[in-house]
């Protein structure tokens, strides 16, 4: 926790594949029906990213936007940090490509990997740069192309993910408006709950692991959703409580886009109504990294969110890992 904190997001971006692909359309693919996914996740429908793309074009595009809407030019970056758990490659870092396209020269570059939690974790590790002075300008990108890491045969999984970027520009504020806290967490215990087991020094690709579909996404999704309700409420219940606030006095709350029967049970053990905690997993999908910077780029390019609005961040994901971040937009 850091009180003197007063790091801004002057600028936002997002980036989602054309091509929609719908319950309907998954229907044709795997044994499921458009009910079955409706009432289980709330998604109707989720973005696939067209060959010969990746995760770099995805990362420039909201990249650029991001920038735009800052008016912070590629060359006055400072860091450029990207939350990811599908790279372009094992290495380079995604970061790195997305450095040389920008032409961002004096930027230092990584990615960071936390799973669905990585945007808030990535926000909370750029704001330190700024916080301390270090740094003026970061750029923090939440992307992932879950659909090249999905099992089209697995109904359990197929239809849950999505394709998408979410990016912000981080800059030095004034007055009242910025973070004021964050709270990061992670249990390695759970790590076999939520994992793509193949391509790894651990189990590198073999004749094997491509025949028994390791290279490709398993969960277990009954146990992440006890563990997601669990963790979202008590570690935004501690944010609030140790800087004198309640749930009633905030203006937004983001939190991961991973199922619509987790942020509706979350929302109304808050007592939130719905226009405080926006929702788009039914156009998108789980975009892991991406689902809060996309859902904040929305609320404000549709005028919701304001400056001096009290903002509340939650995710959780693969790790397991959990973090939140409050500020003062």
């Amino acid at each position: 926790m850091n009180k003197t904190a007063n790091t801004i997001i002057s600028g936002t971006g997002i980036s989602l594949p054309d091509t929609v692909l719908t319950n309907r359309d998954l229907e044709k693919m795997v044994e499921t029906s458009d009910e079955w996914i409706v009432s289980r996740t709330g998604i109707r429908e989720r973005r696939k990213l067209e060959k010969g793309l990746s995760n770099a074009d995805l990362s420039e595009a909201a990249a650029r936007e991001a920038l735009d809407r800052a008016a912070v030019k590629p060359s006055d970056l400072d860091l450029i940090v990207v939350a990811t758990v599908t790279p372009d490659h094992p290495t380079p870092s995604t970061s790195c490509l997305l450095q040389t396209r920008l032409k961002a020269e004096k930027a230092a570059a990584f990615d960071l990997s936390a799973g669905c939690s990585g945007f808030v974790y990535a926000l909370t590790v750029a704001h330190q740069f700024i916080s301390t002075g270090v740094y003026k300008n970061v750029l923090v990108v939440g992307v992932e192309v879950l659909s090249r890491f999905t099992d089209w045969e697995d109904r359990g999984t197929c239809v849950l993910f999505g394709d998408g970027a979410g990016a912000v520009v981080l800059t030095a504020g004034e007055g009242g408006r910025g973070i004021i806290d964050f709270s990061l967490h992670s249990e390695g215990r759970g790590a076999e709950l939520l994992m793509i087991p193949a391509g790894g020094s651990a189990m590198p690709a073999s004749t094997e692991t491509l025949e028994n579909r390791m290279h490709f996404i398993k969960m277990n999704g009954n146990e992440i959703f006890k563990f997601a309700v669990k963790v979202v409420e008590e570690n935004l219940t501690l944010m609030l409580k140790r800087n004198g606030y309640v749930a009633g006095d905030l203006d937004h709350l983001f939190l991961h886009q991973a199922n619509l029967r987790i942020i509706e049970h979350i929302r109304k053990r808050l007592k939130l109504p719905q226009d405080k905690v926006p929702v788009n997993i039914d156009r998108f999908g789980n975009t892991s990294s991406a689902t809060i910077p996309i859902a904040i780029h929305e609320e404000l390019i549709a005028g919701r969110l304001k400056n001096n609005s009290l903002v509340a961040m939650v995710a959780f994901g693969a790790g397991l890992t959990w973090g939140g971040l409050l500020m003062k937009w």
